[in-house]
């Protein structure tokens, strides 16, 4: 079983681009790149507790600079979000996918993980009305197909497909995606002291402010 970082290379103009203004498009790329490591760290930190669960870094852009031992790379295809997925899961078979800027939900995984192994897909709904996680026991394109993504209403649309497929479905703790400035003070207030995405946004409010 997989546990896939999906990610999108950390540069400017490139990632992030919803925190600009009053980000400049360098600021928002070390905050996309604090939250890749942070989320790394917290992989690696599971996977010690969770016994087989093989690491994957589904990446979009160059991964030579956030690639680490014990982690297979595989490049992200298709056109959008939906496509993405749909592919990840059809390369890598059953397991699940976390996005690269919610470090901190990623030890609920473990749940997520023993879900898997008894039969259940997973969903981590992000308040923003999208979704940080999805896992699935077992793979069918039809899971995604058509599903809008980025919008305030994919959460909702992608449980409804899976309960439309009588698929068993957990469901994960809310977590917030890191788009906009709002969820950066948030990101800021709840995440360990001395992380880096702690840091570089205590820096980085320091700076706008």
């Amino acid at each position: 079983m997989h546990l896939t970082i999906i990610a999108k290379e950390p540069r400017a103009g490139f990632v992030k681009t919803r925190l600009c203004p009053p980000c400049t498009p360098r600021q928002a790329a070390d905050i996309a790149g604090a939250a890749l490591l942070d989320t790394l760290d917290a992989v690696d930190a599971l996977v010690l507790r969770v016994t087989g669960v093989d690491r994957v870094l589904l990446f979009d852009g160059d991964p030579t600079a956030w690639t680490r031992p014990g982690y297979r790379v595989v490049s992200q295809r298709g056109s959008g979000l939906a496509s993405r997925l749909s592919n990840a899961f059809d390369d890598l078979g059953p397991g699940l996918i976390v996005g690269m800027e919610t470090p901190g939900a990623v030890p609920v995984l473990a749940d997520g993980i023993s879900a898997l192994r008894n039969g259940h897909d997973v969903v981590g709904l992000a308040v923003d009305g999208g979704y940080w996680a999805i896992g699935l026991h077992c793979v069918d394109p039809v899971v995604f197909d058509d599903i809008p993504m980025s919008t305030s209403s994919t959460g909702l649309a992608q449980l409804a497909r899976l309960h439309r497929l009588q698929r068993q479905v957990r469901m994960l703790p809310m977590s917030h995606d890191l788009d906009t400035i709002d969820d950066l003070r948030i990101a800021a207030s709840h995440a360990p002291e001395g992380s880096r995405l702690r840091v570089a946004a205590q820096v980085l409010m320091r700076q706008v402010s």
